[in-house]
């Protein structure tokens, strides 16, 4: 998985900050969007973050996940 694939999300993950759900337990399960970054150093310094997939669903909306939670859509 790279920065600009297409994913689909393949488990059921409750967030929190959904602009459309403020402060409500949303579930992203079936939720496409665009890797935007792998975190895998901060501040120069190697890290193992244990969210390292960092996903934008639409113009307010991004979330950090697991590898095995998506899934890659052509």
């Amino acid at each position: 998985m790279k920065v600009g694939d297409r994913v689909r999300i393949t488990q059921s993950v409750i967030v929190y900050h959904s602009p459309e759900h403020r402060n409500q337990p949303y579930d992203v399960k079936g939720q496409e969007g665009e890797v935007i970054g792998i975190v895998t150093e901060w501040q120069g310094r190697p890290v193992s973050a244990n969210l390292p997939v960092y996903v934008q669903f639409d113009k307010k909306f991004k979330a950090h996940f697991r590898e095995d939670e998506i899934e890659a859509i052509e």
